[in-house]
């Protein structure tokens, strides 16, 4: 009896490290795409800002549009982008898994292309200025491979395959719609961006799919069943709702602007948003691996692992973003004009905005493992988080119309009602979540502040005394090295220095 306990505790302590191991190499993978979807997403602002033929208005009016695509891909995704690791881990060894997937499949392809049929028909939800071309209508062709996209990304990091969704989503998207929004200008000026844009989803979906197919095959002996079907679409929906909320979170303050304020605010405060979104994708880098780590130890009922991996992978996250917050905030003035002059207005809203994802990152991680153990408990805080952030949006906008200040104080006061509830959020859903597992869930080290205190000394000089290309050439660099360096020495102990390092799984 004594051996088979040391051998079960040596079994566990193996799967353990190999759980941390496959999280760090998932997070190491995305980490690389995030520096080339930086890369890539650069010129594309660069181009639409700069261009005569697009600009802040421009921009502005193909981001309102975009909110509204992107959010119906997300609810048509039916939670699928989550909730099929689960479904996969449950039915291991006795279903083939593209069999599953299939199911899915089937009901994101009807609801994707009704969406698509309907905002095509009815596109004033998508302009609410009401100016749109009738290539502008076609932006709804994106619906569906944009949802189907998720899915097979998603099937494919159940089997811990990241690299597929550093291709889709960091190289071939970004530098899809940049070459596309620029080969445009001479094309379909007036649409140019719309047609950028399609082509992208486009991009990315053939780049997931053809991985995802060599993967799983074809479905056997499999047939749709429609009662099966909405089993699944009732048991999905808490989870679709959440996956909506979230994202809806980074977008309701767009949509509530594109109706309160001039689109040209709008453009300016969407490519604020396009940086400050670059660090977002660390967190949702860990996202897919950690899903499957998560489901598979409440299947085991270990509690205590789970809690250890949040807390783990909540520090990576707040960490990297904290470094790059800070690195992109303090020479700010200087990465909105890289946009164009007229956008450095916005430097107020991407400080707020880049705040906000440091905040939220106890939320995502949280959120990963709540959303299998409490999700009708999850999906009500997020419903009440994005009602108090429309709220304080709303309240606040009207506020500084009220005493005359211009749009982009308007958008700075949008970005500083996602702060907040983001950070309430992470309070309550980590005090969830430590309730249910019965382990403290707290992913913050006093030694961020140390490490951001140089930074922030480096990073001060650098804006006062160097040219604006100086602080972008050297000052950035300098602010990262300096935080990083700190985070190294006094804030990673063995387990976060495992993200650094290639390993195998036992």
């Amino acid at each position: 009896m004594s051996d088979y306990s040391t051998s079960e505790i040596l079994a566990q302590e193996i799967r353990q490290r190999d759980d941390i191991a496959a999280l760090a190499r998932g997070g190491r993978t995305n980490f690389f795409g995030f520096f080339l979807r930086l890369a890539a997403r650069i010129p594309f602002l660069f181009i639409a800002g700069r261009a005569a033929v697009y600009g802040p208005a421009a921009l502005g009016r193909f981001a309102s549009a975009l909110v509204v695509i992107e959010l119906t891909s997300m609810l048509c995704t039916l939670g699928e982008k989550r909730g099929l690791a689960q479904r996969l881990s449950e039915s291991e060894g006795h279903v083939h898994p593209a069999n599953v997937i299939a199911d899915g499949t089937i009901l994101a392809v009807i609801a994707s292309c009704a969406a698509a049929l309907f905002f095509y028909l009815v596109p004033e939800p998508m302009f609410p200025g009401g100016k749109y071309t009738q290539l502008d209508r076609l932006m709804v062709v994106a619906i569906p491979p944009l949802t189907l996209t998720e899915i097979w990304l998603a099937a494919l990091a159940y089997r811990l395959r990241v690299s597929p969704t550093v291709w889709s989503r960091a190289i071939v998207e970004p530098w899809t719609i940049s070459i596309m929004a620029g080969a445009m200008i001479w094309i379909a000026p007036e649409s140019g961006l719309s047609l950028a844009y399609i082509s992208s989803i486009v991009a990315a979906a053939v780049t997931a799919f053809v991985p995802f197919f060599r993967e799983y095959g074809v479905p056997r002996h499999w047939r749709p069943r429609a009662m099966e079907m909405h089993k699944l679409a009732m048991r999905s929906l808490p989870i679709a709702l959440a996956d909506a909320i979230e994202w809806g979170t980074r977008r309701v303050d767009i949509f509530l602007l594109g109706f309160l304020a001039p689109p040209s605010a709008v453009g300016v405060y969407y490519a604020a948003q396009q940086v400050a979104s670059l660090p977002q994708k660390l967190k949702t880098s860990f996202e897919p691996v950690l899903g499957p780590v998560i489901t598979r130890n409440l299947k085991e009922k270990d509690y205590a692992a789970i809690a250890r991996q949040v807390c783990q992978v909540g520090f990576w996250i707040t960490a990297a973003q904290a470094g790059i917050a800070l690195a992109l905030a303090i020479p700010g003035e200087g990465v909105m004009g890289l946009v164009g002059r007229q956008f450095v207005g916005g430097t107020g809203s991407l400080a707020l905005l880049l705040a906000a994802e440091v905040v939220a990152a106890t939320a995502v991680v949280s959120e990963a493992a709540l959303i299998y153990v409490a999700r009708f408990k999850n999906l009500i805080v997020s419903l009440l988080t994005i009602g108090l952030q429309a709220a304080l949006t709303l309240g606040g906008i009207l506020w500084m119309q009220h005493w005359g200040y211009n749009s982009l104080y308007q958008a700075a006061t949008a970005a500083g009602a996602l702060m907040i509830s983001l950070g309430l959020a992470s309070i309550v859903k980590s005090r969830m979540l430590a309730h249910f597992l019965g382990y403290p869930v707290n992913n913050w080290r006093w030694a961020l502040v140390w490490a951001a205190a140089p930074a922030v000394v480096l990073g001060y000089l650098a804006t006062r005394y160097l040219p604006e290309w100086a602080e972008l050439a050297f000052g950035v660099p300098v602010i990262l090295g300096a935080y990083m360096w700190v985070i190294w020495m006094k804030a990673f102990g063995p387990e976060d220095r495992v993200l650094f390092k290639k390993t195998k799984p036992a």
